[in-house]
């Protein structure tokens, strides 16, 4: 996969924008980020997680995943190795990575962007009913 690859899978799910921050592509839902390209001419895509995510992805498939370093890493941000995935494997972690931020937009009372069947529609009526 490529930088192409990510971008594309990343704006075909719903809500997804394509915005800039700090001069590095990321990609939003809800106007929150939940994937970026800031490591691109290094080859890795970037993810948002949560650290048992990154856990599993990384346990899963060594070669594909790790935590970026120092601090981000620490909290869940992960980097894909572009070259290294495969489309399913790259729509998985993008998929899960957007799930995420819109659970936590949700939690948060943003509008997440998104609607997607089971994502955040239930909480949402409850807390206007």
């Amino acid at each position: 996969m490529e930088a192409k690859d990510f971008r594309r899978i990343a704006l075909g799910l719903e809500g997804a924008e394509e915005g800039s921050h700090m001069g590095a592509v990321d990609f939003r839902v809800g106007g929150r980020i939940f994937a970026t390209l800031t490591s691109e001419k290094q080859g890795y895509g970037n993810l948002m997680l949560t650290l048992e995510q990154q856990a599993a992805f990384v346990g899963e498939l060594p070669e594909v995943f790790l935590p970026i370093a120092g601090g981000w890493g620490r909290m869940g941000m992960t980097h894909i190795r572009l070259a290294a995935a495969s489309e399913d494997v790259l729509e998985g972690a993008l998929r899960t990575a957007w799930k995420l931020r819109v659970e936590k937009n949700v939690k948060a009372g943003r509008k997440s962007g998104a609607k997607a069947k089971g994502i955040g529609a239930k909480k949402t009526r409850q807390r206007k009913g």
